[in-house]
Parts: structure tokens; C-alpha cells; sequence
């Protein structure tokens, strides 16, 4: 296993009352570097998550739910997990529904709740995540799942929602003020999560510029990352958002936040380039295949 996980190990075990009989894993904090991670959301062989717990890398994201949509994963096959000397956060959206996903159903019914169509993932719609209805609906359910089933942490994807949904049906919203908005609720869900389980970790995934808002590197414990290097059709990644990116990601390790970062590669040189690139810009790196549906060899 490779054990220089060494964020600043901390022990987990004790921080809830009904948190006793938790394994006493080892976690990140921020200070040190993460060496590797991996990140699977489905395909798991037999619904289960034995392959996952026998991997090398010393932290995992999963998604809460078992292959993203058929239930959820109980405390006790989180906990064998954990058992492995595994940090284990849980994947869930905070900006966006799939129409796949548990809550769908009645968050349908809110129909005005649901918003424009996601162009590159045709089942799955953004929100409009600064409701109430949201946070009842969803979010808050969702951070109550991953506490009970005694997760390390969650992680949260699609912040980018507010510069991905049509302002048209937002109507006197801003880009700026939906920025805002996205940060709010990641301080929400952090103060609300810690509150429940103090030292549950807070990584949200991609918009890092999402720092230059107060409250939003507070409320964080680090920050996880797609793109920073290639694409998955093994092109590098050029673009302007690309150094954008990587220069806010850069700005939140030096603030101390774990950047776990992961790239969408095939050709082996590729794959060698861009664990180099984590190496040298001290991040937790992963590659693997977009649709996230298999484990990965960890960077070496």
C-alpha cells in the first residue's frame, strides 16, 4: 500500500458519540501532499466494493449510492473499507440531477426546481441549487446518508452549475450572484456537515476560482480536480481554462488544501506524463477512463 497518504495523519474514530465503534483510520488534513487516490462511481464487480478495499491507493471517492442509482452503501461495507486503512469520501452533485438518481423522482415533481439539460451528459439537468427545496430535497438527505454510513467525507461535483445553467431561466440572476450563491451552499454543507460529524472532510470538485469568494477556502478541506493535464481523448489540455485551473488549484495548495487531481488518459506515456506533473506540483493524482467505471493503477 502506498502509505505517504501523509496529509498531516490525523486519527479518526471518536469525533461523534455514535461514532465509536469506527475503525481508527487515518485521514488527510491539510499540510503534506496525498501521493494517489482512486476514483470509481460504478461498474463495481457484483455491486460490491472488495476490489476497491484491496487497492494500493490510500484514499477512494465513491459514489453514495451503489453503481450511482441502485441503492446505498451500508455502514458496514464503508467501514470494511475503511478497514483496509482507506480514507473514503462520498461522491454526490450538489449543482445538478440525474434523472437516474434516487431523489429524482420527487424532485420532479418540483418542476420548476429542475432547469436546462446538461449538452454533454443528456440524462442529467441542473438546479436551482440555491432553493430550499434542494437542500431538503436532496442535499441535506444526501450529507445524512454519507454521515450514517460513516464515510470519512463527501465529494461534491458539479459547482460548476453556476456557469453551466441558462440565465435566461434565471431570471435577475448574475453570473457573479449565482457564484456567489454556489459558495454559500458549499459553506452550508460544510457547517452543516462538520456539525454533525466533527472532521468529516469537505472536497468539492473543479471551479477553483470559487476561492476568490469569501467563506469558500474556510469551509473547505481540499479540492478535487479533472482536466488539469489531458482530456479524454489523450489530448493535452490547452485551452485558457486549462493554466486557469491549474493556477487556482496551485493558489489552494499553497493555502494548504489536499488537491486530489485526476486526468482522463489510455496511451501509457500520457499516463507517465501526467503523474509526473502531480509529483512535481505535490497533488494527489489518478488517471483512468472518463466513464469511471474501473480501477486504475495508482501513480508511480
Amino acid at each position: 500500500m502506498a502509505a505517504t497518504l501523509g496529509v498531516g495523519l490525523a486519527v479518526t474514530g471518536a469525533a461523534c458519540t455514535d461514532d465509536t465503534s469506527r475503525p481508527s483510520a487515518t485521514r488527510p488534513t491539510p499540510g503534506r501532499p496525498v501521493s494517489d487516490w482512486l476514483y470509481q462511481l460504478q461498474g463495481y464487480p457484483g455491486g460490491r466494493l472488495d476490489a476497491v478495499a484491496r487497492a494500493p491507493q490510500p484514499l477512494a471517492v465513491i459514489d453514495l449510492a451503489r453503481n450511482a442509482h441502485a441503492d446505498y452503501f451500508t455502514r458496514a461495507e464503508i467501514e470494511a473499507v475503511r478497514a483496509s486503512g482507506k480514507v473514503v469520501l462520498a461522491y454526490f452533485e450538489i449543482g445538478s440531477i440525474e434523472q437516474f438518481r434516487p431523489e429524482y423522482p420527487e424532485i420532479r415533481q418540483h418542476g420548476d426546481l429542475i432547469l436546462n439539460r446538461w449538452p454533454d451528459w443528456p440524462d442529467e439537468f441542473f438546479v436551482r441549487f440555491w432553493d430550499q427545496r434542494w437542500w431538503d430535497l436532496a442535499v441535506r438527505p444526501r450529507i445524512d446518508q454519507a454521515v450514517r454510513a460513516g464515510f470519512d467525507g463527501i465529494y461534491l461535483d458539479t459547482p460548476l452549475a453556476y456557469e453551466e445553467l441558462e440565465l435566461s431561466l434565471t431570471p435577475g440572476r448574475t453570473r457573479a450572484d449565482l457564484a456567489r450563491a454556489m459558495v454559500d451552499l458549499i459553506v452550508r454543507i460544510s457547517r452543516y456537515a462538520k456539525s454533525h460529524r466533527p472532521g468529516l472532510l469537505v472536497f468539492p470538485q473543479n471551479s477553483p476560482e470559487l476561492r476568490e469568494y469569501d467563506g469558500y477556502t474556510g469551509a473547505i478541506d481540499g479540492i478535487g480536480m479533472e482536466d488539469l493535464f489531458y482530456r479524454s481523448s489523450d489530448e493535452p489540455c490547452a485551452e485558457s481554462w486549462c493554466e486557469e485551473n491549474l493556477g487556482n488549484a496551485r493558489a489552494l495548495r499553497a493555502a494548504g488544501k489536499v488537491v486530489l487531481a485526476v486526468d482522463y488518459a489510455s496511451r501509457a506515456e500520457d499516463v507517465r506524463a501526467a503523474c509526473a506533473r502531480y509529483r512535481q506540483e505535490g497533488f494527489g493524482g489518478y488517471v483512468t477512463s472518463r466513464a469511471l467505471d474501473r480501477l486504475s493503477p495508482p501513480c508511480r
